[in-house]
């Protein structure tokens, strides 16, 4: 299993981030608390993952810390969530509002996630109720920190091209095109680089 990548960042488009490690490139998807931290292309990262193997594919996972891993994998767990489940809550929320979200029982913020059913938050919170009592009081107090890039949008063409990268974003953690493209409208402003306008979009779907 690869538990952990250290590598140079060759390309990032969210979720995924392409890193090279001795030469050879990882695809890993990530949630975008996590993406938000990566440092800038050229740049070194370590990753930690989780290797996903299936018929018809290979897949990476990646987080920055033990403890964002360690809830993918709890959450994975749940009855009728999968990696691609699991990569849109934590997109759509930090660790620690998640486990606000399910310690308070809080079904209506849950379904607001993309594929998150109200069948799904109630099986969420009975189920993740019990596997987050497992864990450590310092993930259940842990405070994610958002770190973001400061690039700006110099003309119509570059804010067209964040625009149309941060709507495919949110289409594959799962929202339809159609509301994808409503949320970063709403949401848009001069000057936003991708990874701040997709956590405005997620921070407004809420």
């Amino acid at each position: 299993m690869i538990g952990r990548l250290r590598g140079i960042i060759i390309d990032k488009q969210p979720p995924e981030v392409l890193i090279e490690v001795n030469g050879v490139g990882y695809e890993v998807s990530m949630p975008m608390t996590c993406f938000y931290e990566l440092p800038d292309n050229g740049q070194e990262a370590i990753i930690l993952t989780h290797f996903v193997v299936r018929e018809d594919a290979q897949l990476l996972y990646g987080f920055n810390n033990q403890r964002e891993r360690a809830l993918f994998r709890e959450l994975i767990k749940v009855n009728g969530v999968g990696p691609k489940l699991a990569l849109a809550i934590l997109s759509g929320m930090s660790a620690s509002q998640f486990v606000a979200a399910v310690e308070q029982g809080e079904i209506k913020t849950l379904v607001k996630l993309p594929g998150v059913g109200t069948k799904t938050a109630e099986r969420l919170i009975v189920e993740m109720k019990d596997r987050l009592k497992r864990f450590d009081s310092e993930l259940l107090n842990y405070v994610q920190e958002h770190n973001t890039v400061n690039h700006t949008i110099s003309d119509s063409t570059l804010q067209n091209q964040v625009e149309n990268e941060a709507i495919s974003a949110l289409i594959t953690l799962g929202y339809k095109p159609q509301e994808a493209s409503k949320i970063i409208n709403r949401v848009l402003k001069p000057d936003m680089n991708c990874e701040t306008l997709i956590k405005e979009a997620l921070k407004s779907a809420l």
